[in-house]
């Protein structure tokens, strides 16, 4: 399966489906007990494919009025790994379900792509 075929299958659309606008504020309920206290939009973005890795990323946005201070994200990966808000194992049951070969995934380190966007990977290595 090549990334032209990968992109049809895993548009933006359904990208948002498994990552919801909504759960941002979930997830920092769950959190803090207090959705108001997300200092990030969570939303997950296709990135790159070839015949053997997706890459998909979770994108973090900083909030208006909030700071995406670099303490706040780099433990995410661990945290995002196991919260089951998150549940990165369905997310991949609901790519498999797409049709796409997933043997395993990782997430990778946090990212800083400036002051108010940080990201991090989510690799799926495929069968």
């Amino acid at each position: 399966m090549d990334q032209k075929e990968i992109e049809q299958r895993l548009t933006q659309d359904f990208l948002d489906t498994l990552m919801p606008p909504e759960k941002s504020d979930q997830f920092f309920e769950a959190l803090y007990g207090d959705a108001s206290e997300g200092a990030y939009n969570i939303r997950l973005k296709f990135k790159k494919a070839d015949e053997k890795q997706i890459v998909l990323m979770f994108d973090l946005t900083k909030r208006p009025g909030k700071c995406l201070v670099c303490s706040l994200t780099y433990g995410l990966p661990t945290v995002f790994s196991r919260h089951p808000l998150i549940n990165i194992k369905n997310l991949v049951e609901k790519i498999k379900e797409k049709g796409i070969d997933v043997a395993g995934w990782r997430l990778g380190e946090t990212q800083e792509r400036n002051s108010s966007n940080h990201m991090i990977p989510f690799y799926l290595d495929l069968v």
